[in-house]
């Protein structure tokens, strides 16, 4: 049985990724965040694909979650130590690509952006288990190691179904 993909490139979404009143005050949604909001909404597993700037990820990936990942939609404050998690029964993998080794990026940077991902925004919302692949070095990659990489994906991909 095949599966049914749905792809969100946020840098080509139209919206403020600018949380401008924190949680003070809900800014209304742009119609391509509803559009994403619904896709994660429907989704059973989440890929995440993008690459690690400055031990970080891209500028408009902190301003979607900020946007979307937000009380009463993906967690919600009901007076316990903890949130309720809103998005359970949901899986995701995280696919980071970097120009330093994994080596370098796991061990002396401690993957900031993995962990923030991982256990500060997906894990906290309630999406279980999140599984990582790291894709790197790419600045010293040739064809046949992205050929690797991408084959390696597919079959992560291909294995959920």
């Amino acid at each position: 049985m095949g599966a049914s993909v749905d792809r969100i490139d946020i840098g080509q979404l139209d919206f403020d990724p600018n949380l401008r009143y924190g949680y003070q005050k809900r800014m209304p949604l742009e119609p391509d965040l509803e559009m994403a909001w619904a896709k994660i909404q429907e989704a059973d597993h989440i890929v995440w694909v993008f690459p690690l700037w400055w031990s970080g990820f891209p500028a408009i990936m902190k301003g979607f979650i900020d946007r979307l990942f937000l009380p009463n939609l993906a967690f919600r404050y009901n007076g316990k130590p903890f949130p309720e998690q809103l998005l359970k029964n949901k899986s995701a993998r995280i696919v980071v690509t970097s120009d330093s080794p994994k080596w370098y990026v796991n061990w002396v940077m401690r993957n900031p952006a993995v962990r923030q991902l991982k256990k500060g925004t997906l894990e906290f919302c309630g999406i279980k288990p999140v599984k990582v692949t790291f894709v790197g070095p790419v600045k010293s990659s040739d064809e046949a190691g992205r050929k690797d990489w991408i084959e390696k994906v597919y079959k992560q991909g291909a294995a959920l179904r």
